[in-house]
């Protein structure tokens, strides 16, 4: 598997376009829950490949979150595919400091 690192303004609209997904159990989105670890353009695959990682390996909305990914990311790639990643595994410091925000308008203590 032949990795492309994206340019920059590219994996930035990426990026936005995955602020859209939310995380269901937390409500806060998988870009500043820190759950996204890399995004990659595959050429073999000619698709975008996104490594990321859930907060707990046991969650059963992958397919949820997949769902969602593949809405925001409608008219932004053509194909994507995600690499779920558990090592090393998502701990709270992988959290934005506008994630943090989020997750204390819901209550949580941060």
């Amino acid at each position: 598997m032949a990795l492309i690192e994206l340019e920059p303004k590219r994996y930035d609209e990426i990026e936005e376009a995955l602020k859209t997904v939310v995380d269901p159990e937390l409500d806060v989105n998988i870009v500043d829950l820190g759950l996204i670890y890399d995004l990659n353009w595959e050429d073999e695959l000619d698709a975008l490949v996104i490594s990321m990682t859930l907060t707990s390996a046991g969650c059963p909305l992958t397919d949820v979150i997949e769902a969602d990914t593949a809405k925001a990311l409608d008219g932004v790639v053509e194909r994507f595919k995600i690499n779920w990643v558990w090592m090393p595994p998502w701990g709270p410091e992988r959290i934005t400091d506008d994630g943090r925000e989020m997750m204390r308008a819901l209550g949580f203590n941060m």
